[in-house]
């Protein structure tokens, strides 16, 4: 059995302090939402700094969007770097999600279009953020509840493909893989087999619930407000089956939230996890896939409208085909667009504009 230096912790969250701070004996690290802290004064920034002596604190972006085809925003990339300076993270993170486009705000992590131009603006962006941070983020994979159009590739392919173009290691969400896989029916399994598992630094386990679909059928929705499933302990044990090094894993709860004791037993579970996917550690290599096809390559600013514009995505659902010919898109990216999986655009934009909501609450 590998002797390994696991980390097991908790998202710091305003509503669990009491709870953590009393138990500090058995969280190893806290993650932060570094944007909460964007605009800290001093004082606020040594607040995070005291509370980082006494928990290891790593620090998890959300509104950067590295995988946005604009570069990113100054303001937010040197208020990012403020934070990392003032807590002196072991790492940092980010999504592989653009959150704007042409100045539209979707208000949550979309994903990107998974083809070479995208992946190559990921690179700009981690080599930007590196620039001024100090050091890259690891990248998260993210939750979606449609297969973006105008994709040459599948996710494990984009996400090994953004991180060796990036130069950059990766933070897995392993609730966020059972969910694409539950949704776009692929196996979870198969994913971390096409990942380098040697980027893979850190791991986030969280929960979610099932939403109906117009038709009658189900998607599984990445919310953070439940209990952690039993596939995502299992994709633990496989992950830690296959690393070679020790992992930092992650607790994400954002409401509902249970006793302390309900989410220190979780975080006990999640040790069990790894304590038995270290014992039947083997190595796993990951295979090159074959090349991608030529894509159509649809503007990020066209899906951002679809989502946040109720009036411009009703349109568009009403007859896809013409909406698509109508925003002067060539041929091949109108037809890519047109085959938008329906149903999960309308869940998509509902859950943005959820996002949306609660955030200007």
């Amino acid at each position: 059995m590998r002797q390994l230096e696991d980390r097991v912790g908790l998202g710091w969250r305003p509503e669990l302090a009491a709870g953590i701070l009393a138990h500090a004996d058995r969280i190893d690290v806290l993650e932060v939402i570094a944007d909460d802290h964007f605009a800290d004064s001093r004082s606020g920034l040594r607040a995070l700094r005291t509370l980082a002596a006494q928990i290891p604190v790593v620090l998890h972006g959300v509104s950067l969007g590295l995988a946005s085809t604009e570069p990113l925003d100054r303001g937010r990339l040197h208020a990012m770097a403020r934070v990392v300076d003032a807590v002196r993270p072991a790492f940092w993170s980010e999504h592989l999600a653009f959150v704007r486009a042409s100045g539209i705000e979707i208000g949550h992590l979309a994903a990107p279009p998974r083809h070479a131009d995208t992946i190559a603006a990921v690179a700009a962006n981690v080599a930007r953020a590196r620039d001024a941070v100090g050091s890259a983020p690891l990248l998260e994979n993210v939750a979606t509840l449609l297969e973006p159009p105008g994709s040459d590739r599948d996710e494990a392919r984009f996400t090994a493909d953004s991180a060796e173009a990036a130069g950059a290691g990766l933070l897995l969400d392993l609730h966020n893989l059972h969910a694409n896989a539950t949704n776009f029916a692929f196996d979870p399994i198969a994913f971390l087999d096409a990942l380098p598992v040697d980027r893979v630094r850190a791991v986030h386990l969280a929960g979610g619930r099932l939403v109906r679909e117009q038709g009658g059928g189900t998607r599984l929705l990445d919310d953070h407000l439940h209990d952690v499933p039993d596939p995502v302990y299992a994709l633990l044990r496989e992950v830690a089956r296959r690393a070679p090094h020790p992992l930092t894993v992650i607790l994400e709860r954002d409401g509902h939230y249970p006793p302390i004791a309900h989410l220190l037993a979780e975080l006990d579970r999640a040790r069990a996890a790894l304590r038995e996917g270290r014992r039947d550690g083997t190595a796993v290599t990951c295979s090159a896939p074959p090349p991608p096809p030529r894509h159509a390559a649809i503007p990020q600013a066209v899906l951002a409208r679809l989502y946040v514009d109720d009036r411009a995505r009703e349109r568009f659902l009403a007859d896809p085909a013409t909406a698509a010919r109508g925003l002067g898109l060539a041929p091949a990216q109108a037809n890519a667009l047109a085959a938008i999986d329906r149903e999960g655009l309308r869940l998509a934009a509902s859950s943005f504009a959820r996002k949306r909501d609660t955030r200007r609450a």
